[in-house]
C-alpha cells in the first residue's frame, strides 16, 4: 500500500460554501482526511440550506462535515477593483445598506430566515464564530487547504475563511496550503501576493471521475451554484500562503495561476 505524501497527512480542506471544497481542490478532494464545509444556511434562498444537509448527508468521502454556519450573504459587496483587507475579511463599503433594507424587507415578508443582524455585522460575527469553532479542532500537526488570500474569483466569504486560518496558523501553527485559481475581478490581490523567489509547488491532476460524481450529488440534491457547463482544468498547483504580501518588485511573479471568467454578480436582491 502506497503511503499518503507529506502534504496530505492529516489534511484537512476547508470550504467556505458545500462545493467550494469541489470546484478548487478537486485533485485532492478523495485523498484528503477530512473535509470541512462552514456555511449552510442562505438568507435570499431558504430552500438551499436543507439541499446542502442533503448534501453532507450523500457525499461520497469518509469524513465530511459542517459548522451549519449562516451565510451573512455578501457576495458581490467588496469595491474589488480596489479591495480593502479588515480585520474580519474585506471592506464591505456602503453597499451593504441597500441589502440589508432588501434582507428586513424578506424576512418581514417570511420570505427570509435571516438573523437580526445587518450584514455587515452578520460578516463580522461569522468570523469570530468561525475562529472559535477552528480553533479547537486544528493542530500544528495538520495540513489545511482553504481559499487563497484573493477568494478565487473574489468572493468576500472565501476570503474571510482565509483569514481566520491565517490568524490561527499564527497561533497553532499548522500548514497552511492555497490553489492557484483565479479571475479578472480577483487579480487585483492576487497581484499583492507577487514574489521575488520560485515557492515550491506541487502540481497534482483534477480527479475529473470524481469531480463529475460529487458534482451530481449537488446536482441532484438542487443546490449546485456553478455553472452547468463548467469544465474541469487538468490540474491545479497547492503552495504554502505566503506569510506576508510583497509590493510588486521588478520579476517578482505569480504561481501559475487556472485563470478564468465567471458571469456578474446575480441580482438576488429583487
Amino acid at each position: 500500500m502506497t503511503s499518503a505524501p507529506e502534504f496530505l497527512k492529516n489534511s484537512i480542506i476547508i470550504a467556505a460554501h458545500p462545493d467550494d471544497e469541489l470546484l478548487w481542490f478537486g485533485s485532492i478532494l478523495k485523498d484528503v482526511d477530512h473535509v470541512l464545509m462552514v456555511f449552510e444556511d442562505y438568507w435570499p434562498d431558504p430552500a438551499i440550506g436543507e439541499a446542502r444537509r442533503k448534501v453532507v448527508e450523500n457525499f461520497p468521502h469518509k469524513s465530511v462535515s459542517t459548522l451549519a454556519m449562516a451565510e451573512a450573504a455578501t457576495y458581490g459587496l467588496a469595491n474589488w477593483k480596489s479591495p480593502k483587507l479588515t480585520e474580519f475579511g474585506v471592506d464591505l463599503g456602503s453597499q451593504h445598506k441597500r441589502r440589508d433594507l432588501k434582507q428586513k424587507i424578506k424576512r418581514l415578508a417570511g420570505k427570509s430566515n435571516a438573523p437580526k443582524l445587518g450584514i455587515l455585522e452578520h460578516y463580522k460575527s461569522n468570523f469570530h464564530a468561525l475562529y472559535e469553532n477552528l480553533k479547537s479542532q486544528l493542530s500544528a500537526d495538520m495540513n489545511v487547504f482553504t481559499h487563497n488570500p484573493w477568494g478565487e474569483y473574489g468572493h468576500e466569504d472565501h476570503l474571510q475563511v482565509f483569514r481566520v486560518l491565517e490568524r490561527l496558523r499564527e497561533e497553532i501553527g499548522f500548514k497552511l496550503w492555497m490553489s492557484n485559481y483565479c479571475t479578472e475581478r480577483s487579480l487585483s490581490l492576487a497581484m499583492t501576493y507577487f514574489s521575488a523567489e520560485n515557492p515550491a509547488t506541487i502540481q497534482l491532476p483534477v480527479n475529473k471521475a470524481y469531480a463529475d460524481q460529487v458534482a451530481d450529488v449537488y446536482k441532484q440534491a438542487g443546490c449546485w451554484t456553478w455553472a452547468d457547463d463548467w469544465t474541469w482544468f487538468d490540474n491545479e498547483i497547492f503552495i504554502e500562503t505566503p506569510r506576508l504580501r510583497k509590493a510588486s518588485k521588478v520579476q517578482s511573479k505569480l504561481i501559475p495561476l487556472n485563470v478564468f471568467n465567471i458571469d456578474p454578480v446575480p441580482d438576488f436582491e429583487s
